[in-house]
């Protein structure tokens, strides 16, 4: 469990333990990334995405250090902080309780509040606090640690804070500060997806790409992939919904699809998973199958997108390859519905992984439009 109270000081107590979870190649771990957050597309990173890494917090460090020098460019985001001081000339509001204390003291000063614009709110503390944990690490590519560094300098009056003190979904983004959105994505995926604290209080770096975190990303490289390259199929993560004859379905839970693609009558709905073993063992038989619920979820959302029960509407499973000896590539016919089983190797070069999802596409849509 994370500990409640925010002290920094133990924040740097840190073991770092990543790993190539699953066999992914650390430049397609970069490629995902990019399509996560198009910001990644722009030519500032082209550097990034000719680069070979040994390690991931290299890569992380190379994309934190260009995106940072991008934003001081534009300048750092500034907010109004509400500070109290005792002056000798008045600013702001006079606060008559601390003044008339000082009189007391017999110190000539006026205790005021004022605003003033700051450098040091929560959106540049994590942007600090993100790099100064990478640059603790010893393995760090030199010519990275450098540019990271470069870029802190101009960090001095920025406070450093707990990562398990952060509440993500407090943060706001308007036309200021918008710039910083990619950026505070990648530090959530290092802070929230790499720290663990320990029964001590102390951090230290969980295994790299744990399934949560990885899934979510799997997920959006995809959904992403196909908004990009197929955009005739209107790629979304769309909502299903319950196809009931009666009664009320306001208890009923919410369908959300992972990937929706469509084109004219045609829907082709894609669950992505991420799991460290794809199929399910039963020891009592010594037999391999599938998933029972991920099959339960993707046939569910199938038969109710197919409401008037046309045929036009498929699903899929799509697995993040693991490194299993019996791989499911699988296609069957469900009540009029075709329902596939696919993987999908993050352990090749992306070219082919890209082939593979322009396949999906073809085999169900024929030929589309392709960026």
């Amino acid at each position: 469990m994370r500990r409640q109270n925010c002290s920094v000081g133990k924040i740097f107590c840190v073991v770092f333990s990543m790993t190539n979870d699953k066999g992914i190649l650390i430049k397609n771990i970069y490629y995902m990334l990019t399509y996560a957050f198009q910001v990644l597309k722009q030519s500032n990173y082209d550097e990034i995405m000719a680069e070979e890494f040994e390690n991931i917090e290299d890569l992380f460090a190379a994309i934190l250090a260009k995106g940072v020098a991008q934003q001081l460019k534009q300048g750092l985001y500034r907010e109004y902080i509400s500070r109290c001081e005792n002056l000798s000339v008045m600013r702001g509001k006079l606060d008559i309780y601390w003044t008339i204390n000082n009189k007391l003291q017999r110190k000539q000063m006026l205790s005021c509040e004022y605003d003033e614009l700051s450098v040091n709110n929560l959106f540049n503390q994590i942007l600090k606090t993100t790099a100064v944990l990478l640059l603790s690490q010893l393995s760090q590519n030199a010519k990275h640690r450098t540019a990271l560094k470069k870029t802190m300098l101009f960090f001095n009056e920025v406070d450093l804070i707990d990562p398990s003190c952060i509440q993500w979904n407090r943060l706001r983004y308007q036309r200021n500060n918008h710039s910083y959105k990619m950026l505070l994505n990648i530090c959530y995926f290092i802070l929230d997806g790499l720290l663990l604290s320990t029964d001590k209080g102390e951090y230290k770096m969980a295994t790299f790409l744990d399934e949560q975190h990885m899934s979510r990303l799997y997920e959006k490289f995809v959904l992403e992939y196909f908004r990009y390259h197929h955009p005739d199929l209107q790629a979304a993560a769309s909502q299903v919904t319950w196809n009931i004859d009666d009664g009320v379905i306001d208890f009923l839970p919410i369908m959300k699809t992972d990937i929706t693609l469509r084109n004219d009558e045609k829907v082709l709905i894609i669950d992505t998973k991420y799991y460290s073993h794809i199929l399910q063992v039963h020891d009592q038989y010594d037999s391999r199958t599938l998933h029972s619920n991920n099959l339960y979820q993707i046939f569910t959302y199938v038969k109710n997108q197919d409401s008037g029960n046309t045929g036009n509407v498929a699903g899929m499973l799509l697995y993040a390859k693991t490194e299993e000896t019996i791989i499911p590539d699988c296609d069957f016919q469900m009540n009029g519905n075709k329902i596939s089983v696919k993987t999908l190797d993050l352990n090749i070069a992306f070219p082919l992984i890209a082939a593979k999802l322009d396949r999906i596409a073809t085999s169900y849509f024929g030929d589309t439009k392709v960026n």
